[in-house]
């Protein structure tokens, strides 16, 4: 079992950056693939980016390429998403995402948030025009 906690939201002008973590406790982090979704009012749960269990694989959403950085520090159990350029359509809650299910690493499979098996509790991004 593993426990994740996000931080690092807030409110941010187009254009500006943020830096969201998440901290994980519980079982090896380093056995989790991890992700991050997003959630905007009145749509469904999106991926946002996932890295493999050692950090040397990430795959991103259309949406965010080149914009976002998902790393991961597991001597610190954590995971970040830097994100720069941020548009009004970021606007979202952030979700932190775990899995240890598969064996592997399938960029296809960790696009579907049914992929994972813990969830954070969020953190609010809002992206003013």
């Amino acid at each position: 079992q593993v426990q994740l906690v996000e931080s690092g939201g807030g409110l941010v002008q187009t254009g500006g950056s943020l830096r969201l973590s998440c901290a994980a406790s519980g079982r090896a982090f380093s056995s989790y693939v991890m992700g991050w979704f997003r959630q905007a009012p009145g749509k469904e749960r999106e991926f946002v980016a996932v890295v493999s269990r050692s950090g040397g694989s990430t795959t991103y959403a259309d949406s965010v390429k080149g914009r976002f950085t998902i790393s991961r520090d597991n001597a610190k159990n954590t995971v970040s998403l830097q994100m720069n350029s941020l548009k009004p359509e970021d606007t979202a809650v952030y979700y932190c995402a775990a899995d240890s299910t598969v064996r592997g690493y399938s960029a296809t499979y960790y696009r579907s948030a049914g992929g994972y098996e813990h969830w954070g509790q969020g953190t609010q991004v809002t992206v003013s025009s």
